[in-house]
């Protein structure tokens, strides 16, 4: 059953004794109509979090937030706003791609190797490489039909075996300077993570971008509209992910180390989980990308300025255990009443994957002695005189 199939009920009754019961309509589950009030009341405690946590940046080390420190803040918050952008539409259509880490990485790199070749004519071949990954990582997903964090998860396994063909560390030969534009950097991110969150927020399209959401067998195909979001969402994720390698690969930044950048990519997910995105799809907030971004980025900032360990891996585990807590609150508070109707009505919610099977329960009997069979005419036999089966014979107890 597809996603917008609809079933008008939810039990099928035969004529015996038994009922079998169905899973409840993906269609009246998912409607999209959900409630944003858990997300503004989490996107407050979050803009709370960053006026704090910059409010202690200012006091301590007020360089950072003014100068150079401030245009390279920015650059920071655009790096990783990218990121969480990239991770936040693949996470929104229930498609996660996890090959964003490596990818920014393999980007950076080739932006430190070619360019002095300038730095339009080395983006230009790495946002091909980011679209026909992306293409080809869709293809799997949505005709072979596999989960997409372990296809990502290859491909990101591909992309580190790019990376470890250098011996060490990659100096930028580009002259191309992020820090100049910094401002315009960060805008741009800020404005394109609060249209997609305004837009998100339509019923129309939250339904349209949740079609890949499971909400019974994973198993079973959502359909071509499904397919067609969720590809064109790892593309898109693709090539976020390859801006973000390309502010990464400058002179600005340094010398582009030979990692993994699955670290990015534990930083990315935590963050747009952080954010209030849904690890499940189909739900999320409006300002949450960027608030969340902002806060990350102050505190990994904060932690540089005082001289303690910065480590992504460590940020980015404790950013996405909380923000696997914020998706339980948003499951759990953020779907809408219609939906939580149809959930509450449906018999076998928790069981989607088999039938339940259940007994009628009988009508009570006005009178017991009308349902017994009727006795013989002739003499009843003694209640103890029963046949030996087998042999026929009767048992007498006076054989004893």
């Amino acid at each position: 059953m597809g996603y917008g199939e609809s079933v008008r009920g939810n039990a099928e009754t035969s004529p015996g004794a038994h009922t079998v019961v169905h899973g409840p309509d993906p269609a009246q589950i998912e409607s999209g109509g959900d409630r944003l009030g858990v997300h503004v009341v989490w996107e407050l405690l979050l803009l709370v979090g960053a006026v704090g946590v910059g409010y202690l940046l200012w006091r301590e080390n007020p360089d950072t937030l003014r100068g150079d420190g401030l245009r390279s803040l920015l650059v920071d918050g655009a790096v990783l706003g990218l990121l969480a952008l990239a991770a936040g539409l693949s996470l929104r259509t229930a498609a996660v791609n996890l090959a964003i880490g490596p990818a920014a990485v393999a980007a950076a790199l080739h932006m430190a190797e070619q360019g002095d070749r300038g730095a339009v004519a080395a983006l230009g071949p790495a946002i091909a490489a980011g679209v026909l990954g992306g293409l080809l990582l869709a293809f799997v997903v949505t005709v072979l039909h596999v989960p997409a964090w372990a296809a990502s998860l290859a491909a990101g396994a591909a992309l580190v075996g790019y990376i470890e063909q250098r011996s060490g560390p990659v100096l930028p030969q580009g002259s191309y300077d992020p820090t100049s534009d910094a401002l315009y950097l960060f805008a741009g991110f800020a404005a394109v993570a609060v249209l997609g969150g305004l837009f998100g927020a339509l019923r129309p399209i939250r339904r349209l971008v949740g079609r890949l959401r499971p909400v019974a067998d994973p198993a079973r195909r959502r359909g071509a509209l499904a397919s067609v979001v969720a590809g064109g969402a790892l593309v898109a994720s693709s090539v976020l992910a390859v801006l973000a390698g390309a502010l990464l690969g400058t002179p600005a930044v340094g010398p582009v180390a030979v990692v993994s950048g699955l670290d990015w990519t534990v930083l990315a997910v935590g963050t747009a989980l952080l954010a209030g995105t849904s690890a499940f799809g189909c739900r999320g907030g409006i300002l949450g990308t960027l608030l969340a971004v902002s806060l990350v980025t102050l505190v990994l900032t904060d932690l540089r300025a005082s001289g303690l360990s910065a480590s992504r891996w460590a940020v980015g585990a404790v950013v996405l255990g909380v923000g696997l807590v914020v998706t339980r609150l948003v499951e759990a508070y953020g779907g809408s009443r219609d939906d939580r109707g149809a959930v509450a009505d449906s018999p076998n919610v928790d069981g989607q994957l088999h039938a339940d099977w259940s007994v009628r329960r009988p009508e009570p009997l006005t009178d017991w002695a009308a349902a017994l069979p009727p006795q013989p005419a002739e003499s009843p036999r003694d209640q103890w005189d029963l046949p030996d089966w087998g042999t026929g014979r009767h048992w007498d107890p006076s054989r004893r």
